[in-house]
C-alpha cells in the first residue's frame, strides 16, 4: 500500500465518517510498520479519528502523541492547526494543553493556533491563560502573537483587554489596528473605531482595504455623511482597484444609504465617473443586495422591484435578504399578487429556505392588503414548520391589523396564540384591549385589565432622544 492510497482511503473515512473503516486502517498501519513512516500521517490519522469520532476522548488523544517524537513542536503545530479549520477546537486545546506538559517547545504558530480555538469555544480564562505564557515565554512583543491576543478579546468582546494589548504591542503592523477595528465594530463603538483609523497616521501604519471598510462603517453608525465622504476621496485616490472590491463598494452604498443620499449610492454601484474602470468592475449578490437595501430602506420601494428585475436579467442569483427586501417593498406599493409570488418563487425556483422573517414579512404584507384570512393560515403554516417561538411579533401584525380592520373574531385567535408564546406581553394585551372597546365590549375590558394587574404587567414608557451638534 503506498503513501497516496493510504491518504486517499483516511480522506475517504473522514467524508464518511466510517469509523470502522478508520480502526480497521490503522491496525493495517500498525502491523505493517507505515505508520512511523511519517509525522504527517500521524497528523492525518488523528484529524481523520477526530472528523470520525467526535467524541473522541483525551485518553486516545494522548496515546497517539505519545508515539511521536515530543520535542518537535511542528508536528503538534500541524494538529491544532488542522482541529481548528476542522471544527474541533476543544481538539486544539487539548494538545496544546499536552504539549506544555510534555516540555514541548511553544512558539508563535502554537500560540495564535490556540488562540483561535479558545475564541471559538468561548473560553476567556483558557485564553488569558496563554496570554501569561506568552508574557512569560517573551512572545507577548511579537506582533502575531499580539494580533491574535486583540482578535481573541474583540471575539470575546473584551474590548479593554483589546486595547491595552494593542497599547502594549511595541513594533504594530495594519493586522493588528484592524484586528482592534473589529473588536470596536463589534462593541458598536463607532467613534472609538474613527479615532483609530486617524490615529494609524500617527503610527505610521497604512489603511489597506479592510481598514477603509472599518471607516466607512463606523461613519454608517454614526451617520457621519461628512467623514464618510472625505473616505470615499481617500479610497479613490489610494486604492487602484476599487471596481473589483465589492465590500468596499458595498460598505460606500451602505454609507450614503443610512445617509438619505439614495442618488449618491446609486452612482457608486453605477461606478459614475469611472467609465475607464467598468471594465473590470465585479457585481455579486452583495452588491445588489446593499442598493437593494437602499431603495428599501429610504422609502423607493418600486426601485427595489425594478432592481430585483435588473439584476435577475444580468444572471445574479438572489438569496434570502434579496426576498426579504423585494416582499417588504411589495407589501408597500400594494403588489399583493407579486409577494405572494416571490415568497413561493423562493422554495420552488431557488431552493431558499423560508425563515421566520419571510413569514413576518409576508403576513405584513397580506396585513396591509386587508387579507387578514390568508394571513392566519400563512401563520399557522409558520407555526406548523416550527418556528412557534418567533412569531410572537407577526400574531401582533396581525392583531394590529384586526384591531384597524374590525376583525373580531381573527383577532381573538390572533392574540389567544400570541399569549401562548408569551403570557407576559403587555403590548398583546393592550392591542386585544383596544380591539374590545372598538366593539363595546366593556365587561370584556374589565376583566383584561383584571388579568393585567394580577400579573403585574406594566407597559414601558416610551422616550426619544435627539443628539446636537456645532
Amino acid at each position: 500500500m503506498s503513501k497516496s492510497n493510504i491518504f486517499e482511503l483516511l480522506h475517504q473515512c473522514r467524508v464518511s465518517a466510517d469509523d470502522s473503516a478508520i480502526k480497521k486502517l490503522h491496525a493495517q498501519l500498525l502491523r505493517t510498520g507505515m505508520i512511523f513512516l511519517s509525522h504527517h500521517l500521524h497528523t492525518q490519522l488523528i484529524a481523520t479519528y477526530a472528523a470520525c469520532l467526535p467524541n473522541t476522548n483525551l485518553h486516545l488523544l494522548k496515546n497517539f502523541f505519545k508515539c511521536m517524537n515530543s520535542t518537535n513542536p511542528l508536528h503538534f503545530n500541524a494538529i491544532i492547526s488542522d482541529f481548528c479549520r476542522k471544527g474541533f477546537p476543544f481538539l486544539a486545546l487539548a494538545s496544546f494543553s499536552f504539549m506544555h506538559t510534555n516540555g514541548v517547545p511553544l512558539d508563535t504558530y502554537a500560540l495564535c493556533s490556540t488562540l483561535t480555538a479558545s475564541s471559538k469555544v468561548k473560553d476567556l480564562n483558557f485564553g488569558k491563560q496563554i496570554h501569561t505564557q506568552g508574557v512569560k515565554s517573551g512572545w507577548s512583543s511579537s506582533v502575531f502573537v499580539g494580533s491574535a491576543l486583540i482578535d481573541f478579546y474583540s471575539k470575546l468582546s473584551n474590548v479593554q483587554d483589546a486595547t491595552l494589548m494593542f497599547d502594549e504591542i511595541p513594533e504594530k503592523n495594519t493586522v493588528c489596528a484592524n484586528a482592534l477595528l473589529s473588536g470596536y465594530a463589534e462593541a458598536g463603538l463607532w467613534a472609538r473605531e474613527l479615532e483609530l483609523v486617524r490615529k494609524m497616521h500617527v503610527l505610521k501604519l497604512k489603511h489597506d482595504h479592510f481598514t477603509l471598510s472599518a471607516a466607512l462603517r463606523a461613519c454608517t453608525g454614526l451617520s457621519a455623511v461628512e467623514m464618510g465622504r472625505q473616505v470615499h476621496g481617500y479610497l479613490l485616490r489610494t486604492i487602484p482597484d476599487v471596481e473589483s472590491d465589492v465590500f468596499l463598494q458595498s460598505a460606500l452604498i451602505e454609507m450614503y444609504g443610512k445617509c438619505g443620499l439614495v442618488k449618491k449610492a446609486w452612482q457608486v454601484f453605477q461606478l459614475v465617473g469611472m467609465e475607464i474602470r467598468k471594465e473590470g468592475r465585479s457585481r455579486d449578490i452583495v452588491l445588489w443586495t446593499s442598493m437593494l437595501g437602499v431603495y428599501g430602506r429610504n422609502g423607493h420601494y418600486k426601485e427595489v422591484v425594478d432592481l430585483y428585475d435588473e439584476m435577475w436579467l444580468e444572471g445574479i442569483r438572489p438569496d434570502g435578504i434579496t426576498f426579504l427586501t423585494v416582499i417588504s417593498a411589495c407589501g408597500r406599493t400594494g403588489q399583493v399578487h407579486a409577494g405572494v409570488k416571490y415568497f413561493e418563487s423562493m422554495a420552488n425556483e431557488f431552493k431558499i429556505d423560508h425563515g421566520p422573517e419571510h413569514y413576518s414579512c409576508l403576513v405584513d404584507l397580506l396585513c396591509r392588503a386587508g387579507e387578514l384570512q390568508r394571513a392566519w393560515e400563512l401563520l399557522n403554516e409558520a407555526l406548523f414548520k416550527g418556528m412557534g417561538n418567533c412569531t410572537i411579533s407577526m400574531w401582533g401584525a396581525l392583531l394590529s391589523a384586526c384591531v384597524d380592520r374590525g376583525n373580531l373574531d381573527i383577532g381573538k385567535l390572533a392574540a389567544q396564540r400570541a399569549l401562548e408564546l408569551d403570557p407576559q406581553n403587555v403590548g398583546i394585551c393592550i392591542m386585544l384591549s383596544n380591539l374590545y372597546a372598538r366593539f363595546g365590549m366593556w365587561e370584556e375590558i374589565g376583566d383584561l385589565r383584571a388579568l393585567i394587574k394580577t400579573r403585574g404587567l406594566r407597559k414601558d414608557v416610551g422616550c426619544s432622544w435627539v443628539q446636537v451638534t456645532d
